[in-house]
Protein backbone atom coordinates (compact mmCIF):
# COMPACT_ATOMS: atom_id res chain seq x y z
CA UNK A 1 0.00 0.00 0.00
CA UNK A 2 1.02 3.61 -0.62
CA UNK A 3 1.23 4.48 3.09
CA UNK A 4 3.76 1.69 3.65
CA UNK A 5 6.23 3.58 1.48
CA UNK A 6 6.28 6.48 3.97
CA UNK A 7 6.30 4.39 7.18
CA UNK A 8 9.28 5.21 9.45
CA UNK A 9 11.50 2.25 10.08
CA UNK A 10 12.88 1.57 13.59
CA UNK A 11 16.55 0.79 13.95
CA UNK A 12 18.53 -0.69 16.86
CA UNK A 13 22.01 0.57 17.62
CA UNK A 14 24.59 -2.22 17.67
CA UNK A 15 27.85 -1.82 19.54
CA UNK A 16 30.81 -2.37 17.14
CA UNK A 17 32.33 -4.80 19.67
CA UNK A 18 29.29 -7.06 19.24
CA UNK A 19 29.80 -7.16 15.47
CA UNK A 20 33.47 -7.86 16.04
CA UNK A 21 32.70 -10.86 18.26
CA UNK A 22 30.13 -12.23 15.80
CA UNK A 23 32.46 -12.23 12.79
CA UNK A 24 33.54 -15.72 11.65
CA UNK A 25 36.87 -16.82 13.08
CA UNK A 26 36.94 -14.03 15.64
CA UNK A 27 37.28 -15.45 19.17
CA UNK A 28 37.74 -12.12 20.92
CA UNK A 29 35.38 -11.78 23.92
CA UNK A 30 34.77 -8.44 25.56
CA UNK A 31 33.17 -8.06 28.97
CA UNK A 32 30.22 -5.67 29.37
CA UNK A 33 31.20 -2.24 30.58
CA UNK A 34 29.60 -2.02 34.04
CA UNK A 35 30.45 1.11 36.06
CA UNK A 36 32.49 0.26 39.16
CA UNK A 37 30.55 0.20 42.43
CA UNK A 38 27.06 -0.01 40.92
CA UNK A 39 26.64 -3.78 41.04
CA UNK A 40 27.93 -6.59 43.21
CA UNK A 41 27.79 -10.35 43.01
CA UNK A 42 26.21 -12.54 45.68
CA UNK A 43 28.66 -15.09 47.09
CA UNK A 44 25.88 -17.62 47.56
CA UNK A 45 23.57 -17.53 44.52
CA UNK A 46 25.89 -15.61 42.12
CA UNK A 47 23.14 -13.10 41.32
CA UNK A 48 24.11 -9.58 40.29
CA UNK A 49 22.63 -7.11 42.78
CA UNK A 50 22.29 -3.38 42.37
CA UNK A 51 24.46 -2.02 45.19
CA UNK A 52 21.92 0.58 46.32
CA UNK A 53 19.32 -2.18 46.72
CA UNK A 54 21.83 -4.19 48.75
CA UNK A 55 22.45 -1.24 51.05
CA UNK A 56 18.74 -0.62 51.51
CA UNK A 57 18.33 -4.30 52.45
CA UNK A 58 21.01 -4.11 55.19
CA UNK A 59 23.65 -5.83 53.06
CA UNK A 60 21.47 -8.93 52.62
CA UNK A 61 21.03 -10.47 49.15
CA UNK A 62 17.60 -9.59 47.76
CA UNK A 63 17.43 -12.94 45.92
CA UNK A 64 18.60 -15.64 48.36
CA UNK A 65 18.98 -13.87 51.72
CA UNK A 66 22.77 -14.29 51.92
CA UNK A 67 24.23 -12.02 54.63
CA UNK A 68 27.26 -10.09 53.43
CA UNK A 69 29.92 -9.29 56.02
CA UNK A 70 29.63 -5.72 57.25
CA UNK A 71 31.89 -3.27 59.09
CA UNK A 72 31.29 -2.10 62.68
CA UNK A 73 30.34 1.31 61.28
CA UNK A 74 27.56 -0.26 59.20
CA UNK A 75 26.47 -2.38 62.18
CA UNK A 76 26.17 0.68 64.41
CA UNK A 77 24.09 2.47 61.78
CA UNK A 78 21.72 -0.49 61.41
CA UNK A 79 21.40 -1.47 65.06
CA UNK A 80 21.38 1.61 67.27
CA UNK A 81 19.06 4.59 67.54
CA UNK A 82 20.34 7.50 65.46
CA UNK A 83 23.32 9.37 66.96
CA UNK A 84 23.21 7.50 70.27
CA UNK A 85 26.29 5.28 69.96
CA UNK A 86 29.37 6.60 71.74
CA UNK A 87 32.60 4.77 70.99
CA UNK A 88 34.95 4.18 73.92
CA UNK A 89 38.70 3.43 74.09
CA UNK A 90 39.32 3.97 70.39
CA UNK A 91 42.75 5.34 71.27
CA UNK A 92 44.12 2.11 72.76
CA UNK A 93 47.22 1.26 70.74
CA UNK A 94 48.48 -2.21 69.89
CA UNK A 95 52.16 -2.91 70.54
CA UNK A 96 54.38 -5.81 69.52
CA UNK A 97 54.74 -7.88 72.72
CA UNK A 98 56.86 -10.67 71.20
CA UNK A 99 58.65 -8.54 68.58
CA UNK A 100 57.04 -10.38 65.68
CA UNK A 101 58.73 -9.30 62.48
CA UNK A 102 56.59 -7.06 60.25
CA UNK A 103 53.67 -6.94 62.70
CA UNK A 104 53.61 -3.16 63.24
CA UNK A 105 53.84 -2.55 59.50
CA UNK A 106 50.91 -4.88 58.89
CA UNK A 107 48.86 -3.11 61.57
CA UNK A 108 49.49 0.29 60.01
CA UNK A 109 48.58 -0.97 56.56
CA UNK A 110 45.35 -2.49 57.87
CA UNK A 111 44.43 0.70 59.69
CA UNK A 112 44.81 2.76 56.52
CA UNK A 113 42.76 0.35 54.41
CA UNK A 114 39.88 -0.18 56.89
CA UNK A 115 39.61 3.15 58.75
CA UNK A 116 39.60 1.11 61.99
CA UNK A 117 42.17 1.17 64.78
CA UNK A 118 41.64 -2.42 65.89
CA UNK A 119 39.51 -5.51 65.28
CA UNK A 120 36.75 -4.47 67.68
CA UNK A 121 34.68 -1.35 68.32
CA UNK A 122 33.31 -0.85 71.85
CA UNK A 123 30.89 1.66 73.28
CA UNK A 124 27.42 2.38 74.58
CA UNK A 125 24.24 3.15 72.65
CA UNK A 126 20.48 2.86 72.71
CA UNK A 127 18.09 0.40 71.09
CA UNK A 128 14.58 1.90 71.06
CA UNK A 129 15.59 3.95 74.08
CA UNK A 130 17.23 1.13 76.04
CA UNK A 131 20.89 1.79 76.77
CA UNK A 132 23.30 -1.10 76.36
CA UNK A 133 27.04 -1.72 76.34
CA UNK A 134 28.26 -3.25 73.11
CA UNK A 135 31.32 -4.71 71.39
CA UNK A 136 31.33 -5.20 67.61
CA UNK A 137 34.15 -7.29 66.15
CA UNK A 138 35.54 -6.38 62.72
CA UNK A 139 36.26 -9.24 60.28
CA UNK A 140 37.89 -6.75 57.89
CA UNK A 141 40.66 -5.94 60.38
CA UNK A 142 43.09 -8.89 60.30
CA UNK A 143 40.05 -11.21 60.12
CA UNK A 144 38.88 -10.03 63.55
CA UNK A 145 41.81 -11.78 65.20
CA UNK A 146 41.92 -11.46 68.98
CA UNK A 147 44.98 -9.56 70.20
CA UNK A 148 45.72 -7.85 73.49
CA UNK A 149 43.91 -4.62 72.62
CA UNK A 150 40.86 -6.53 71.40
CA UNK A 151 40.72 -8.40 74.71
CA UNK A 152 41.35 -5.24 76.70
CA UNK A 153 38.59 -3.26 74.97
CA UNK A 154 36.02 -6.04 75.38
CA UNK A 155 37.01 -6.51 79.02
CA UNK A 156 36.67 -2.79 79.69
CA UNK A 157 33.21 -2.52 78.14
CA UNK A 158 32.01 -5.53 80.16
CA UNK A 159 33.44 -4.03 83.36
CA UNK A 160 31.79 -0.69 82.51
CA UNK A 161 28.48 -2.49 82.06
CA UNK A 162 28.91 -4.30 85.39
CA UNK A 163 29.65 -1.06 87.22
CA UNK A 164 26.70 0.75 85.63
CA UNK A 165 24.25 -2.21 85.77
CA UNK A 166 23.86 -2.45 82.02
CA UNK A 167 23.24 -5.38 79.65
CA UNK A 168 26.01 -6.37 77.24
CA UNK A 169 25.64 -7.30 73.56
CA UNK A 170 28.66 -8.63 71.66
CA UNK A 171 28.65 -9.15 67.89
CA UNK A 172 31.36 -11.74 67.28
CA UNK A 173 33.37 -12.12 64.06
CA UNK A 174 36.83 -13.60 64.29
CA UNK A 175 39.39 -15.94 62.83
CA UNK A 176 40.63 -16.69 66.35
CA UNK A 177 43.74 -15.73 68.32
CA UNK A 178 46.26 -13.37 66.71
CA UNK A 179 49.42 -15.39 66.09
CA UNK A 180 51.61 -12.27 66.01
CA UNK A 181 51.01 -11.85 69.76
CA UNK A 182 51.52 -15.46 70.80
CA UNK A 183 50.45 -16.47 74.31
CA UNK A 184 49.36 -12.89 75.07
CA UNK A 185 46.56 -13.34 72.57
CA UNK A 186 45.40 -16.62 74.10
CA UNK A 187 45.30 -15.02 77.56
CA UNK A 188 42.49 -12.73 76.36
CA UNK A 189 40.04 -15.65 76.41
CA UNK A 190 40.35 -16.02 80.19
CA UNK A 191 40.50 -12.26 80.69
CA UNK A 192 37.20 -11.56 78.92
CA UNK A 193 35.53 -14.64 80.44
CA UNK A 194 36.47 -13.50 83.95
CA UNK A 195 34.93 -10.08 83.32
CA UNK A 196 31.75 -11.72 82.01
CA UNK A 197 31.61 -13.94 85.11
CA UNK A 198 31.61 -10.85 87.34
CA UNK A 199 28.91 -9.32 85.11
CA UNK A 200 26.85 -12.49 85.50
CA UNK A 201 27.30 -12.51 89.30
CA UNK A 202 25.52 -9.16 89.35
CA UNK A 203 22.52 -10.74 87.64
CA UNK A 204 23.01 -8.77 84.43
CA UNK A 205 22.11 -9.88 80.90
CA UNK A 206 24.67 -10.85 78.26
CA UNK A 207 23.57 -11.49 74.66
CA UNK A 208 25.89 -12.92 72.02
CA UNK A 209 25.27 -12.43 68.29
CA UNK A 210 27.35 -14.80 66.16
CA UNK A 211 28.20 -13.45 62.71
CA UNK A 212 30.21 -14.90 59.85
CA UNK A 213 32.83 -16.08 60.68
CA UNK A 214 33.16 -16.81 64.41
CA UNK A 215 35.97 -19.28 64.95
CA UNK A 216 38.97 -20.24 67.09
CA UNK A 217 39.53 -18.86 70.57
CA UNK A 218 36.57 -16.47 70.38
CA UNK A 219 34.23 -19.44 69.91
CA UNK A 220 36.05 -21.30 72.69
CA UNK A 221 35.39 -18.46 75.13
CA UNK A 222 33.07 -15.46 75.24
CA UNK A 223 31.13 -16.19 72.02
CA UNK A 224 29.50 -19.21 73.66
CA UNK A 225 29.06 -17.71 77.14
CA UNK A 226 26.01 -15.58 76.44
CA UNK A 227 22.85 -15.96 78.48
CA UNK A 228 21.15 -15.91 75.09
CA UNK A 229 23.06 -16.83 71.93
CA UNK A 230 21.72 -15.54 68.62
CA UNK A 231 23.20 -15.97 65.16
CA UNK A 232 22.83 -14.51 61.71
CA UNK A 233 21.75 -17.06 59.06
CA UNK A 234 24.36 -19.36 57.56
CA UNK A 235 27.18 -17.96 59.72
CA UNK A 236 30.32 -20.08 60.00
CA UNK A 237 30.82 -20.97 63.67
CA UNK A 238 33.43 -23.37 64.97
CA UNK A 239 36.71 -23.89 66.77
CA UNK A 240 39.10 -25.91 64.59
CA UNK A 241 38.93 -25.87 60.79
CA UNK A 242 36.88 -28.39 58.87
CA UNK A 243 39.89 -30.07 57.24
CA UNK A 244 41.70 -30.38 60.57
CA UNK A 245 38.71 -32.16 62.11
CA UNK A 246 38.19 -34.47 59.13
CA UNK A 247 41.86 -35.46 59.12
CA UNK A 248 41.73 -36.10 62.86
CA UNK A 249 38.60 -38.23 63.02
CA UNK A 250 39.09 -39.75 59.54
CA UNK A 251 35.51 -39.03 58.55
CA UNK A 252 33.76 -36.78 56.04
CA UNK A 253 31.65 -34.15 57.76
CA UNK A 254 28.19 -33.09 56.50
CA UNK A 255 27.97 -30.00 54.28
CA UNK A 256 26.06 -28.13 56.98
CA UNK A 257 28.76 -28.74 59.60
CA UNK A 258 29.80 -25.58 61.52
CA UNK A 259 26.94 -23.55 60.06
CA UNK A 260 24.57 -21.68 62.36
CA UNK A 261 21.65 -23.90 61.36
CA UNK A 262 23.62 -27.02 62.35
CA UNK A 263 24.45 -25.48 65.73
CA UNK A 264 20.81 -24.55 66.29
CA UNK A 265 19.83 -28.17 65.67
CA UNK A 266 22.43 -29.36 68.20
CA UNK A 267 21.41 -26.84 70.86
CA UNK A 268 24.43 -24.51 70.75
CA UNK A 269 22.43 -21.56 69.41
CA UNK A 270 19.12 -20.31 70.80
CA UNK A 271 17.78 -18.61 67.68
CA UNK A 272 18.81 -17.66 64.15
CA UNK A 273 17.74 -14.10 63.37
CA UNK A 274 17.86 -12.29 60.06
CA UNK A 275 19.78 -9.02 60.14
CA UNK A 276 16.70 -6.95 59.36
CA UNK A 277 14.97 -8.42 62.43
CA UNK A 278 17.97 -8.40 64.79
CA UNK A 279 17.29 -4.99 66.31
CA UNK A 280 13.65 -5.73 67.12
CA UNK A 281 14.50 -9.22 68.41
CA UNK A 282 17.14 -7.96 70.84
CA UNK A 283 14.84 -5.14 71.96
CA UNK A 284 12.15 -7.69 72.86
CA UNK A 285 14.69 -9.77 74.78
CA UNK A 286 15.81 -6.71 76.73
CA UNK A 287 12.23 -5.80 77.60
CA UNK A 288 11.39 -9.38 78.64
CA UNK A 289 14.37 -9.34 81.01
CA UNK A 290 13.19 -6.16 82.65
CA UNK A 291 15.73 -3.75 81.19
CA UNK A 292 14.26 -0.28 81.38
CA UNK A 293 14.39 2.52 78.85
CA UNK A 294 16.87 5.34 79.32
CA UNK A 295 15.38 8.25 81.26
Amino acid sequence: MLKDLFRKNQYATVNPSVLKRSMPGNTTQEKPNIPSGMWTKCNECNSMIYYEDLQNNKQVCTKCGYHFRITPKERVKQFFDNDTFKEMWRGLKTVNPINFEGYIEKLEKTKSSTDSTEAVVTGIGRVNGIEIACAIMDSFFMMGSMGTVVGEKITRIVEYATENKMPVVIFTASGGARMQEGIYSLMQMAKVSAALARHDNEGLLYITVLTDPTTGGVTASFAMEGDIILSEPNALVGFAGRRVIENTIKETLPDSFQKAEFLLEKGFVDKIVSRKHMRSCIYKILVLHGVKRYE
